[in-house]
């Protein structure tokens, strides 16, 4: 007889796809009222094992048992009227419609013939009102920031009757307050008695908001911790199959003379007196909460954001850009924070996005040479250790570390001063954040001047020598050496904020 002490439970889960066996015995369990968090790289079968339970992928081998029955789901919409409601990182509302159109979708209550829009909207906001929000039924989504969104998806389950609600990276676009926020709204569904599987790289709020942690490599079962009796190092090595030992790197090479020096700095409303300085062979990083001005000073340096006030000297020379294309002549690489946008053109394949910043050197009379794009991708695919089985793989198929890679390369093959990096592992799993540490490090040991800009802490601590801390548009300290701590940070960064 099938245990009813869970919700849920997958068994030996197998999953083959021509020539990979993307699922090897994969399993999970959720008990009522738990949060359970859903771990590992990119690649070890996460989605796809989520993908088997709601009916949009069918296991070939393996049993799953839901509320004490063995099901087998044949499409996402059988799960779904089971009560198993996922909200993809990729927000999947229609941005025309209202909010209550969207939440139920497929389900538009009726008065004879026609949509009783009344009780559409009364049902919609009687959920909205459980998870305590602020935004009505009969908002449209597209006025809606990307967090009240993501509620709007929560509110969709909550009003579809979930009983096991998956979360996809759901804090990818939140600041701190949202997630907060957000937490409050998975602790009333968890007393509620819905099971909770939470898919995230971001191992500080796995800890905070988790009971316990299933973790998958290679497609396999690796465990199911209880998160109060374990440490983040064993956590980690259960993912990555090794320990915590080298995961930041430090850059260690000589420091050498200033390349970039920025003397007060002013965007009306944005910045006010922004004034540092970073030389060869050293990374810098920028901490700050969302807000904060570090981002849109960088989009300054690089001609994309006009300022009223303030010099930048570039390798000795004052400058002020008009727009990217001389910044970038003048030697500075931009990586943005959303690859997606502005980093990559994903229909693209890997060998034109590695090229994209050399283009206008790399011309055969009116046409790319593509000889030398292809000679630009072997190097940076060695460089960088690119995992691509073709130069010509369409970009969007890669791993998300992968791509971050590529962009570090589209901008080293220019042969940059200053490498501006902007959250360059958000959305990466933690093995490949491991290498992106390592690549920054090389970078200043081979006298670049690097920027990092980090809304995680344990890593701008880990890779930066020097540390600006901003709050509402201003440098608030320069921090070094053992100046560089959790107390330092956390209180200059909420100075004035």
């Amino acid at each position: 007889m099938a245990n009813t002490e869970y919700l849920l439970q997958m068994k030996n889960i197998v999953k083959t796809f021509p020539g990979v066996r993307a699922l090897d015995g994969a399993a999970i369990t959720v008990k009522p009222g738990e949060v359970v968090a859903l771990c590992g790289e990119n690649g070890a079968g996460k989605s796809t094992l989520m993908k088997c339970l709601y009916g949009s992928y069918h296991a070939d081998e393996g049993e799953i048992i839901y509320m004490g029955e063995r099901v087998d789901f044949k499409t996402p919409d059988e799960g779904k009227e089971a009560g198993i409601i996922m909200v993809f990182q990729e927000l999947s509302l229609i941005r025309d419609l209202t909010v209550a159109e969207n939440m139920f979708l497929g389900s538009l209550p009726h008065k004879g013939f026609a949509v009783d829009w009344k009780k559409l909207n009364d049902d919609a906001n009687a959920a909205l009102d459980e998870l305590n929000s602020s935004v009505r039924g009969s908002d449209y989504v597209r006025d809606l920031p990307i967090s009240q969104q993501q509620m709007v998806e929560i509110a969709r389950g909550v009003a579809l009757g979930a009983k096991i609600l998956i979360l996809d990276e759901p804090t990818s676009s939140l600041t701190e307050k949202e997630v907060a926020a957000l937490f409050d709204i998975i602790r009333k569904l968890k007393a509620q008695g819905v099971g909770i599987i939470y898919i995230s790289h971001k191992m500080d709020e796995i800890f905070e908001i988790c009971d316990s942690a299933v973790v998958m490599r290679d497609g396999k079962f690796t465990g199911q911790f209880v998160l109060k009796d374990i440490t983040l190092d064993t956590l980690i090595q259960a993912m990555i199959g090794r320990t915590m030992d080298n995961y930041f790197t430090k850059a260690n090479g000589v420091v050498g003379e200033e390349v970039l020096k920025v003397e007060g700095l002013s965007v009306p409303g944005v910045l006010k007196d922004v004034s540092f300085n970073v030389r060869k062979g050293e990374v810098v990083g920028f901490y700050g909460l969302v807000g904060a001005g570090r981002s849109e000073t960088m989009e300054a340096i690089f001609g994309v954001r006009p300022y009223s006030a303030g010099t930048i000297t570039l390798k000795g020379e004052q400058v002020k850009f008009k727009g990217s294309k001389e910044a970038v002549k003048k030697g500075i690489g931009f990586v943005t924070e959303d690859r997606k946008q502005t980093g990559l053109l994903l229909p693209k394949s890997c060998r034109e996005n590695m090229a994209l910043a050399a283009l206008p050197n790399i011309k055969k009379g009116m046409f790319v040479d593509e000889d030398k794009t292809l000679e630009i991708y072997h190097k940076y695919e060695k460089i960088m250790d690119i995992k691509s089985p073709s130069p010509e793989q369409p970009i969007v198929l890669l791993s998300g570390g992968n791509q971050q890679k590529v962009i570090i390369g589209k901008w080293l093959c220019m042969g940059p001063d200053l490498v501006i990096l902007d959250e360059p592992t958000r959305g990466i799993d933690i093995g490949a954040k491991s290498e992106i540490h390592k690549l920054v490090a090389s970078l200043a040991e081979d006298g670049l001047a690097v920027i990092v800009i980090s809304s995680e802490m344990p890593e701008i601590m880990g890779v930066s020598n020097r540390i600006y801390t901003m709050a509402a548009g201003r440098i608030t300290a320069e921090l070094s050496g053992d100046e560089i701590t959790e107390e330092n940070l956390m209180r200059n960064i909420m100075v004035g904020a």
